[in-house]
């Protein structure tokens, strides 16, 4: 089956914005705080989905789309189930990379850094903070696991629904919870007119963040 059109001939210009090393902030995190917000404020449908980027013990990437929940200057935030492909990855390899598209700003953002669990506390206030409907998703399914149809996961969610119908909250799972990724680089990626983008890093050097700019 060959595709009908050309993909090679698939073109865009990027003309929007510059991106200029002395308009940068010193820190990278206050960096990404403004383009974050810019992003938030754009028609951006979910500008805090970003690309997690795992590896297996087989040295095999992977990589999904996963909504961050939280970040500062000591990580991003996200949290998913610990049994899952990506968790059982992350915490036999805590080396991840982040990735951030933003389409109507033409701008990317990619993160590099290792990951640490966060504490049960801190997962379970997160938890508790969810809809029920989505407390009982995370009960319900499997994360990553093989399900014989649809059915297994409405079969569970029904009976969930029934145990819980009287509890404002259930239980947060033990095999449910938060990573925190801590990063030792980051760089901004902003279109430019002729593929000659603008590309401007940050590397983490004995505690400093050290910042420069890499020919697209």
């Amino acid at each position: 089956m060959k595709y009908k059109k050309s993909i090679a001939n698939f073109r865009k210009d990027y003309q929007k914005m510059a991106l200029v090393e002395s308009l940068t902030k010193n820190n990278p995190f206050s960096q990404f705080f403004v383009w974050f917000n810019e992003a938030i404020e754009s028609p951006i449908l979910e500008a805090n989905a970003m690309i997690v980027a795992t590896v297996n013990k087989n040295l095999q990437p992977s990589s999904r789309v996963v909504l961050l929940k939280g970040f500062g200057e000591e990580g991003f935030v996200f949290f998913t189930n610990y049994n899952s492909k990506k968790g059982k990855e992350l915490i036999d390899n805590p080396k991840v990379s982040l990735l951030f598209f933003w389409d109507i700003l033409e701008r990317q953002v990619r993160i590099e850094g290792n990951v640490e669990k966060l504490s049960f506390e801190d997962s379970e206030k997160y938890f508790h903070s969810r809809p029920k409907g989505s407390q009982i998703g995370a009960w319900a399914s499997a994360q990553s696991e093989i399900i014989k149809d649809r059915n297994v996961l409405e079969d569970k969610k029904q009976a969930l629904e029934k145990q819980y119908e009287n509890a404002e909250k259930l239980p947060c799972p033990e095999h449910w919870g938060g990573f925190l990724v801590k990063p030792n680089y980051f760089e901004f990626w902003q279109g430019r007119s002729n593929r000659l983008h603008d590309r401007i890093f940050y590397e983490l050097n004995n505690n400093d963040w050290k910042k420069g700019r890499l020919a697209p």
